[in-house]
């Protein structure tokens, strides 16, 4: 089954997720809200965050990569379909990734 994900997903966190689903979508959603560097006993954990300086066009590439890395190592359950981002005039950039589990 696919699912879309994107990091404007609210991210409370539930300690004890209804299902497999639940649990995996949690986790990625984790995954894409971390900053590399911040877990204290994982400091690869989460994404690179030097993207925020770099240019819109290389910032979506070097976070497209960081996605599928990270997502791969810490939730091998699912499979990425397709990566894409939305933003603002400002240079913001959201991700969207849809996954199947």
């Amino acid at each position: 089954m696919q699912y879309v994900i994107t990091t404007k997903d609210p991210t409370t966190i539930n300690m004890s997720p209804k299902n497999e689903a639940e649990e995996v979508l949690q986790n990625i959603r984790t995954i894409l809200a971390t900053a590399k560097g911040t877990v204290p006993l994982d400091r690869e954990f989460g994404l690179d965050s030097t993207v925020i300086d770099l240019p819109t066009s290389l910032g979506k590439a070097k976070l497209t990569n960081e996605i599928f890395q990270a997502v791969k190592r810490y939730e091998p359950r699912v499979t990425i379909d397709s990566i894409s981002f939305s933003g603002d005039i400002s240079g913001k950039i959201i991700p969207k990734v849809v996954i199947t589990l």
